[in-house]
């Protein structure tokens, strides 16, 4: 059926594949979401203390 190099190859190629499928849930999964979530407290932090200022000025 396969020779070894052709086994070898295809050893490869599946091992590349699983770690770019776990590598892209781990992106989407949990880096994305930090990613977004720290940006939008960040965002809401930066208006809160503006209408503070302003409130106070």
């Amino acid at each position: 059926m396969f020779e070894f190099d052709q086994y070898l190859g295809f050893l490869a190629f599946l091992t590349i594949l699983t770690i770019g499928f776990w590598l892209m849930m781990f992106l989407l999964l949990f880096v994305v979401p930090y990613w977004l979530g720290g940006n939008l407290l960040e965002l809401w932090k930066e208006r809160r203390d503006a209408k503070r200022a302003e409130r106070e000025a």
